[in-house]
């Protein structure tokens, strides 16, 4: 095995990259292999085998043409997870058009900066969930306020004042040809801007990431890769569509292997997640760490047959190595893989294997992704580091973002002259060219000129028997600068208290590493993809102990 001696790394080249667009990708697939399950999605009772699918997604883009919608025009998508997102985000794919992914947690202010600033000219919508009303929402918006938006289409069939339902919105297709879509599919590139992921903004506005045929449908294949999938492969995909996790490690996974889809419910719900893995015989299943956490605490309720489950991917958040350990047991996800990255890189850079030793399985983010570099740099020199030197990770390659949408300064900050898009977490490479994240740059605690990162911490706490999750902050301190606060979510039917936790690392971590504040919490503040909200965490904390 090579050993390296600096941090940075090159993916293999042996597999040639793919030069068709997402339609084209996907009507090969169906081709190869007609007779497939290809969309499962258990709320809806929907079947659908591959051949089917496209009936569907063909019908959904001639109709999308039948709006009179030309390439280059973007169109938002704001719903959790469906069969209608599916056909949307092919659909969309195969005429040439740029779907704007909505965060379905987006209230009217949210919704309004993301409409104007990617000029939309047509939302497709959600029925009503638990508190959001999508439709009041958008209602809520004065027509002068959103003045590209010319179509709103409902995903329900009762009608709404000023919208076309789905059924409405599909029988458009039948004043498009079968012929006229052939001609639009194939005149497209596959560098052409497909997608626009907003990224969550801590501050300010979210970014809109730009990604073309080319990143996406790559990236998703090549995780399929790494993971051995085949056109045998059952994924589950509980993760919201609107993230790059639901529809590129999901869907274009799923399509560029020909493996089937199983939707589990709207939102993420750990028992139809369990059910549906059991009466589908899943092979694969993916998620965030929170999500596997939710479903070990389910099983110590009620027993599922999960042994058809085989691989899948955790991502989106530090993965615990005790947590890691439950899912290769527990879940019979003997080989999961962790991976890496960041939405601007489509999303993935680093990925374990099956057969790459444990330790490095369960306590790294894998290695550089084929047809990728990574480098990890010193801030202040922007100089490579030698193994083992904590940096910023930056990646190059087809990857990596054609620049965030009408934002020419903030692109110029992320992606250098030289094509390196700079991600703000902190990382070390290892002399076997495994990537170990150790946070945020931002995340990062100064207390006393030491420098703390709050993953270490995280992951000492979760060894603690009593303990579900975790999650570490800093908070002003006129003494040292910052002291180390953590939050701690106890175990179903357990009490933990401040005291015992203190005691627990008094005994094993170095003194300056020792918590000053803790909280014990029942949840998490969470993005709708499971990641947790350290800003809101900070906010909270800064109040409560009037600092």
């Amino acid at each position: 095995m090579q050993k390296f001696e600096l941090s940075y790394a090159k993916g293999e080249t042996s597999t040639p990259l793919i030069t068709l667009t997402i339609g084209d990708a996907f009507d090969q697939t169906v081709a190869l292999y007609p007779d497939n399950d290809a969309l499962v999605v258990a709320h809806q009772n929907i079947r659908y085998s591959y051949k089917e699918l496209q009936k569907q997604v063909d019908i959904c883009a001639r109709a999308l043409m039948g709006l009179k919608l030309e390439k280059g025009d973007r169109v938002g998508v704001w719903s959790l997870n469906n069969a209608e997102w599916v056909i949307l985000q092919l659909a969309t794919a195969k005429v040439g058009l740029i779907l704007v992914s909505i965060n379905p947690a987006y209230r009217s202010h949210e919704l309004k900066y993301t409409l104007t600033h990617s000029g939309c000219k047509a939302i497709f919508i959600a029925t009503p969930f638990k508190s959001s009303n999508y439709v009041q929402t958008l209602h809520s918006l004065e027509p002068s306020e959103i003045p590209d938006l010319q179509h709103s289409i409902y995903f329900g069939e009762d009608k709404q004042s000023g919208m076309i339902n789905w059924s409405d919105f599909l029988a458009l297709s039948q004043n498009v040809t079968p012929e006229t879509l052939q001609t639009q599919q194939k005149s497209l590139d596959c560098f052409d801007a497909i997608n626009i992921q907003y990224t969550s903004g801590t501050t300010g506005f979210p970014k809109g990431a730009t990604l073309s045929h080319h990143n996406i449908l790559n990236n998703a294949y090549f995780v399929g890769q790494v993971m051995n999938f085949s056109h045998n492969e059952r994924l589950l995909i509980p993760v919201p569509l609107y993230h790059c996790f639901g529809m590129v490690l999901g869907v274009l996974t799923a399509i560029s292997h020909a493996a089937a889809m199983l939707f589990p419910s709207l939102g993420f719900n750990p028992k139809e997640t369990l059910q549906m893995i059991q009466d589908e015989r899943a092979t694969a299943l993916h998620g965030v760490p929170t999500m596997f956490i939710a479903q070990l605490e389910e099983l110590e309720h009620q027993e599922y047959d999960l042994q058809s489950l085989r691989t899948g991917v955790i991502a989106g958040a530090p993965c615990s190595v005790e947590l890691m350990k439950q899912i290769n047991t527990k879940l019979h996800m003997s080989e999961v893989e962790i991976a890496a990255g960041m939405t601007e890189v489509s999303p993935i850079n680093t990925q374990t294997t099956v057969d790459a030793p444990f330790d490095k399985r369960i306590g790294s983010v894998g290695q550089v992704h084929p047809h990728v570099e990574i480098k990890i740099i010193d801030k202040e020199s922007q100089e490579t580091l030698k193994v083992n030197e904590v940096g910023e990770i930056c990646t190059r390659g087809y990857s990596v973002m054609l620049g965030y949408w009408r934002d020419e300064e903030k692109t110029k900050e992320s992606i250098d002259e030289e094509g390196w898009m700079h991600s703000g977490d902190l990382a070390f490479m290892d002399e076997d060219g495994y990537v170990h994240i150790v946070g945020r740059i931002k995340d990062m605690i100064i207390r006393g000129g030491e420098n703390i990162y709050p993953r270490e911490i995280e992951e000492f706490f979760y060894t603690h028997p009593k303990v579900s999750d975790v999650a570490v902050i800093g908070v002003p301190d006129k003494k040292f600068g910052e002291e180390i606060m953590v939050w701690v979510k106890p175990k179903e039917h357990q009490t933990l208290t401040a005291e015992e936790l203190r005691a627990f690392a008094k005994e094993k971590i170095a003194y300056f590493k020792v918590p000053k504040y803790f909280k014990i919490v029942e949840s998490f503040p969470m993005t709708v993809t499971g990641k947790i909200q350290k800003f809101i965490m900070k906010e909270e904390s800064i109040k409560e102990l009037n600092l």
